[in-house]
């Protein structure tokens, strides 16, 4: 695992952003998911930094980045991330979300076509309602009160490594304990914990998640898309891989693998990315294109209508 010397730090609009970086060429960014940080990549940056410039950020509110009151939506976390690949001189990424992070890769490629090659959607939020109780709770009103007693400094020690013991059993009802067991150790920090609770408010309540890309799934069909998932995830169904959209380019769905594919089969997950990438060209991005689609929405052929030009007296300004 890489120590805390291979983070490297950047202040963008007064916030100090953390993240790792490796390799040269084309840019994948990785996106973490929530409460996790850009440490859950480290198995799989090598084989990517054979072939790309590999950048993985700690989402504000998370890991070493600062935890301000602050923007932690979808639409900021996407302009975030917008604004550290421009710090660091990278024009245009294939964006790989996990979990959460899948959520804000999709929101990223949204806002931001212009800048996005291609999707890959790790384990996603954002294709159903269904997640983990656990998950929920962190929206009922006293959750924080809960959480701060249930990782009290005397006991902590004693929970984190009961649940890293049973990450170890051979069954897959515990696999993914050893995660569950450094979440919970990121969640004792009162900053990171209220960021966490932030961010749940702006994509789910107690019944679930009710902010999803499903009346947007259409505009898959501008990039290409990559679906990955663990059968035996338990945190979010892999029913939901079932729910993307016709047009992604393909679906992998890990046999005796938990919520963390990338942790649990990383030599496999880097080979998977690598063909994608290498057999889908980069999405090129046309503004006409974009609006015929908007227009239509899922009814819109694009194989049968040519894009419409730009008349030069109504171009709209381009996306900063």
């Amino acid at each position: 695992m890489e120590s805390i010397e291979d983070v490297q730090y950047v202040v963008v609009h007064g916030y100090r952003r953390a993240f790792r970086i490796a390799g040269s060429g084309p840019a994948l960014l990785l996106l973490h998911g929530l409460a996790c940080d850009s440490s859950t990549w480290v198995d799989v940056m090598p084989a990517l930094a054979e072939h790309y410039t590999v950048i993985a950020p700690d989402l504000l509110g998370h890991g070493e980045s600062d935890k301000p009151d602050a923007d932690y939506s979808l639409g900021g976390y996407a302009n975030g991330m917008r604004d550290l690949l421009t710090v660091l001189g990278i024009d245009k990424v294939t964006v790989v979300g996990h979990s959460f992070g899948g959520g804000v890769a999709m929101q990223f490629a949204y806002q931001f076509p212009d800048r996005t090659e291609r999707v890959v959607l790790v384990s996603t939020g954002g294709l159903g309602k269904e997640v983990t109780p656990l998950i929920r709770f962190l929206t009922v009103p006293g959750s924080g009160l809960a959480l701060a007693a249930a990782t009290f400094r005397p006991w902590r020690p004693l929970v984190s490594g009961a649940l890293t013991s049973m990450s170890r059993l051979p069954i897959s009802a515990t696999r993914d304990l050893g995660e569950v067991a450094r979440i919970y150790e990121a969640l004792a920090d009162p900053a990171q914990r209220t960021a966490v609770q932030r961010v749940t408010s702006h994509v789910l309540n107690w019944r679930g998640q009710y902010v999803t890309m499903t009346d947007r799934s259409y505009l898959a069909r501008l990039m290409p898309v990559l679906v990955i998932w663990g059968r035996d995830d338990m945190v979010i169904p892999a029913s939901h891989a079932d729910s993307a959209p016709t047009q992604v380019s393909d679906v992998h769905v890990f046999e005796d693998s938990g919520h963390f594919p990338h942790r649990d089969h990383p030599d496999e997950f880097s080979r998977i990315v690598v063909e994608f990438v290498e057999a889908n060209a980069p999405a090129s991005y046309h503004r006409g294109r974009w609006r015929a689609l908007l227009r239509r929405g899922d009814q819109y052929q694009l194989e049968s209508v040519v894009p419409e030009p730009v008349p030069v007296a109504a171009a709209e300004p381009a996306i900063s």
